[in-house]
């Protein structure tokens, strides 16, 4: 027990030097992760099966069923590595929420590796760009200027509970939810980034840097979601 709580020794605590390395440590395994989901998707993309009962849940109630699960797991994973200070757990909690991820993300990759032809490869390459550069972009604006964003807390999350209310909606109700709510969604997307890179001192410990990845590893996802969307809309 003491060891555990000799562990927990806040970032804010630490010296500028100590900061830049749990930072570099942090975004080391973000982009580990993003080369996790590459592997993830390209092996699930490779089963038909997979694909087929993907595909297959993405109509009607099923779909609202699939992310329910998805949250369900998610919840899991973060709550699994904020939990616990043992490396190998954390591991086994970032492992499965990449799983999770690339796994809903199969039948928007199928469609857009499969079905769009040529133009499918630049989409999927421009968006992934455009997600890296953004993200960097607010990542660094936020760690070079050292603003606090803790203030958007409340925002976002009226936010999230809006979209995922005209998701509900528009699930059960068949309408599409239309460009405007993928450009709302890449905006809440962008200030959770800011909220949670300006969080990192305030939340995590020195030796946090696994669960820190994942946290901002899902804001990432969740921006390239959206704006994969957003350039689809436009073919």
């Amino acid at each position: 027990m003491d060891h555990q709580f000799q562990e927990k020794i806040m970032i804010s605590s630490l010296s500028e030097v100590d900061r830049v390395a749990f930072y570099k440590k942090t975004y080391s395994h973000v982009a580990g992760g993003v080369l996790v989901f590459i592997l993830f998707e390209y092996l699930l993309l490779q089963s038909e099966m997979v694909v087929s009962f993907m595909l297959s849940m993405t109509q009607g109630y099923k779909w609202l069923l699939l992310l329910g699960g998805f949250m369900f797991a998610t919840n899991y994973a973060e709550g699994m590595a904020m939990k616990t200070t043992d490396k190998n757990m954390q591991y086994l909690a970032y492992g499965i929420y990449i799983f999770f991820e690339a796994l809903i993300f199969v039948p928007m990759l199928y469609i857009v590796t499969e079905l769009m032809g040529p133009s499918g490869s630049d989409i999927l390459y421009q968006a992934s760009i455009v997600t890296l550069a953004l993200f960097t972009g607010l990542s660094a604006a936020v760690l070079m200027t050292k603003t606090d964003f803790s203030f958007l807390k409340t925002g976002l999350t009226i936010g999230f509970f809006i979209a995922i209310g005209l998701i509900i909606a528009g699930t059960l109700f068949g309408f599409d939810l239309g460009l405007w709510f993928s450009v709302g969604m890449c905006l809440l997307a962008g200030g959770s980034i800011l909220y949670q890179t300006s969080n990192l001192v305030k939340t995590y410990g020195v030796e946090d840097y696994i669960p820190a990845a994942l946290g901002l590893f899902a804001s990432l996802m969740l921006l390239f979601w959206y704006i994969l969307r957003i350039f689809m809309s436009r073919d």
